[in-house]
């Protein structure tokens, strides 16, 4: 029975995972805002994380990482390690994690975006010699960080009672052993 139950789990986080991957490439291309979007698969990722643990915001965010690597990549990997950490370190948080608070997971979603900007940066532009970081954080990371945030309140509540109703179902599962 509880075999089940993380099964169902699992199965649940993969569509909302594939869900988000596939609005973020099919719906939100046309709700751009002057060239930014927000980043679907990071609210997921670190909705995961801190709902769920380290173990299972890695398994989310390499997920994640891995179906943007497919699309957009130029090598497999790349956004997996980054998604991977990205739920890992949002996964420490799950011991203080309160169903009931939104500005905790609105905090960690900004500063997993602001980080994952940074590191894009680091990664994708500074080693080609690009500088202009200033340019960077003002018409990329910030915009889309706030775009995120402002679509994570939206987004939160339903992933928030998603996670809701498979926790009751895995107590209700764990009492019947007990």
């Amino acid at each position: 029975m509880m075999k089940s139950v993380k099964i169902k789990r699992i199965a649940v986080t993969a569509v909302l995972i594939f869900t988000a991957y596939l609005l973020q490439c099919t719906v939100f291309p046309f709700l751009e805002i002057a060239g930014i979007k927000p980043n679907l698969m990071i609210i997921v990722t670190a909705s995961v994380g801190f709902m769920r643990g380290t173990r299972e915001g890695m398994f989310a965010g390499f997920a994640s990482g891995l179906l943007i690597d497919i699309q957009f990549g130029d090598m497999i990997g790349f956004y997996a390690v980054i998604y991977l950490l990205i739920g890992y370190i949002n996964g420490i948080f799950h011991q203080t994690y309160y169903d009931e608070d939104i500005k905790f997971p609105l905090f960690l979603i900004a500063v997993s975006e602001f980080l994952y900007g940074i590191v894009i940066y680091f990664l994708m532009f500074l080693l080609r010699s690009d500088f202009d970081f200033l340019y960077y954080l003002n018409r990329i990371i910030v915009p889309e960080m706030i775009y995120t945030i402002v679509i994570t309140l939206g987004l939160y509540p339903l992933i928030l009672l998603i996670n809701q109703k498979l926790e009751a179902e895995e107590k209700r599962s764990a009492s019947k052993f007990v």
